[in-house]
């Protein structure tokens, strides 16, 4: 049965510590956003002119266009870059009190960086995937499947506490305390990463160093 294929994608999981952190800070990020996204997309209607809502959705959509201006970054770079975003972002949320209108404008400013951030970010994990024993074709369901996952938790989360009417700055509180823990596991990976690359630059250096002895014996 097609359900079975389930089943091997929670295996792949279970086969690596690296594939676990990526899949549950994945899944915790895009659920903050998600849970945020249809209050903040409320507010945007709300306070921003047409002008500037148009303004933010352009820069959404230059990803594509930036992503060969950060073809040879370091994957590690990009996780020290997100982590200092995030926290900007829980930061951001006590700025609520002061002026909803200012909040509006950062937190959207916030979303659309991240946004881009996670596209480059895609792009240079799946170099990593080829050395955790995971075909490319799982990897990307794997991570299709976590995405979708959050989505629909975060949207029925914004749903719940909308009907039950809890106020915006509980349910920044509430975000701030899951967006920690995601930063904690973003770290445990920026680390990895960097440990990865750095020995395999060694190993590099290593064989170009061997090369040259040899030709200058």
């Amino acid at each position: 049965m097609a359900l079975r294929n389930y089943t091997s994608l929670f295996k792949e999981i279970k086969k690596s510590h690296f594939l676990y952190l990526q899949s549950l800070v994945l899944f915790l990020t895009t659920y903050i956003d998600w849970t945020l996204l249809p209050y903040v997309t409320k507010l945007e209607g709300t306070y921003l002119p047409i002008f500037m809502i148009s303004f933010f959705m352009l820069l959404g959509a230059l990803d594509g266009i930036v992503q060969p201006l950060f073809k040879h970054i370091k994957i590690y770079n990009i996780y020290l870059f997100t982590i200092c975003l995030d926290i900007l972002q829980i930061l951001s949320y006590s700025f609520v009190n002061y002026s909803i209108i200012g909040f509006t404008y950062l937190i959207l400013s916030i979303f659309t960086i991240q946004a881009i951030t996670f596209e480059i970010a895609r792009v240079h994990t799946v170099d990593f995937m080829q050395d955790e024993a995971i075909e490319l074709k799982d990897y990307l369901m794997l991570r299709s499947f976590m995405i979708s996952s959050a989505i629909i938790f975060g949207s029925i989360s914004a749903m719940l506490f909308d009907y039950f009417d809890i106020k915006l700055v509980n349910l920044l509180i509430y975000v701030a305390i899951l967006g920690i823990g995601a930063i904690f596991i973003q770290f445990k990976l920026y680390k990895k990463f960097k440990k990865i690359i750095y020995s395999n630059d060694i190993e590099i250096l290593k064989e170009k160093r061997d090369i040259h002895e040899k030709f200058r014996m």
